[in-house]
């Protein structure tokens, strides 16, 4: 009778009705489906509501002791913004740049030329910049209105590119809290009661093996999960005109990276519902795990907004490169292999993970 058992019927039943308890359950469409959707409706209809500034890079080949590029340092709405001598076109491109400057000393007239790789999107900030430097030129010499085309030249050159609004910012950053909250939260509670309710000590009266239990309930949330994510991705774009570079390629790469966040995520819910004593400190056990990671790992804005030494703990947290790859495959049209470095610290932190739920968790 045990060899004509069927592991394969036994797991997909288990699927389809952890799967359906799952639909039932009104904690898992909150947030998976509706706490995601509220803030994403919400900053997509605000826009880009950003303080205004003019992102500049300045190019390695640029004289940074004129008194041009001082006096633009000091200017508030001019941003410096650094980056790798080999990134910087890509910068620009990606709109993290409006402007690359390159300023050059003559010793002939003009005294100083000045080239302004222009990003197309922001042609109006650039237009701006170029004033601001003509006024700098015209306030450090007093006949400069006379001599200002002896003194600087100008000129624009303008570089393909997309806009990156604040829709492409926050989506991927709401669509990865929503698996990292229902993968822990949901993990948790599911085996944590399963157990107490001697529901898994029951299976285990039955041919089914452990480990088919286990996948067939991480195989029904990745289901609805990934479901999920179609709809958080489809709203944003038909809504928000939310960037899918490559259409569906696209979203076919951010699930395949959403499916290795479910699993490293999981792998935290394990531990919780081990090591939790009772069900009402499941919740206080998981915000340890989500809350810093909801604040610190660029969800709602660029980790570059914190302080230095903080940097180190927001580049420690797994949510990071899982926003990271998100928001690099959907608006850079990167491949699975651009983003191997997320994936890799992703992998990372799913093996501690599943190493410490082995030790924790429990069947009894």
């Amino acid at each position: 009778m045990a060899n004509n058992y069927s592991q394969l019927k036994a797991f997909l039943a288990v699927t389809k009705a952890a799967l359906r308890s799952i639909m039932k359950s009104p904690s898992s469409v909150v947030f998976t489906i509706a706490f995601p959707l509220i803030f994403i409706l919400v900053f997509g209809f605000l826009g880009d509501g950003s303080k205004y500034n003019i992102k500049v890079g300045v190019a390695p080949d640029s004289d940074t002791l004129n008194p041009i590029y001082g006096i633009l340092h000091q200017i508030d709405m001019v941003k410096f913004v650094s980056s790798e001598t080999g990134q910087q076109k890509k910068d620009l491109e990606n709109g993290k740049l409006s402007v690359l400057l390159h300023i050059q000393k003559t010793n002939a007239s003009p005294e100083y030329k000045v080239l302004m790789d222009v990003n197309a999107a922001d042609q109006a900030k650039a237009d701006q910049l170029k004033a601001v430097i003509e006024k700098i030129v015209l306030s450090t010499d007093p006949v400069a209105a006379e001599r200002q085309t002896e003194l600087i030249s100008i000129n624009q050159q303008v570089i393909e590119s997309r806009k990156f609004s604040t829709i492409d910012f926050i989506l991927p950053g709401q669509l990865g809290f929503s698996l990292l909250a229902a993968s822990v939260f949901g993990t948790a509670f599911v085996f944590f009661n399963l157990r107490q309710a001697l529901v898994l000590k029951r299976f285990f009266a039955t041919p089914i093996r452990r480990e088919y239990i286990i996948l067939a309930e991480g195989f029904a949330r990745m289901i609805f999960q990934l479901i999920g994510a179609v709809v958080i991705i489809m709203v944003g774009k038909i809504a928000f005109g939310y960037t899918l570079i490559h259409g569906v390629v696209t979203v076919i790469n951010m699930l395949a990276i959403c499916a290795i966040g479910l699993l490293v995520f999981m792998s935290f819910g394990f531990i919780i519902s081990g090591i939790a004593k009772s069900e009402s400190t499941i919740p206080p056990l998981s915000n340890i795990i989500t809350l810093p990671q909801f604040l610190l790992a660029g969800t709602f804005f660029s980790v570059e907004a914190f302080p230095k030494w903080m940097q180190p703990i927001t580049k420690a947290l797994p949510l990071t490169y899982l926003n990271d790859a998100l928001r690099e495959i959907a608006f850079n049209g990167a491949s699975l292999w651009d983003v191997k470095m997320d994936i890799g610290v992703l992998l990372l932190w799913g093996i501690i993970g599943y190493f410490a739920a082995s030790r924790l968790f429990k069947w009894e």
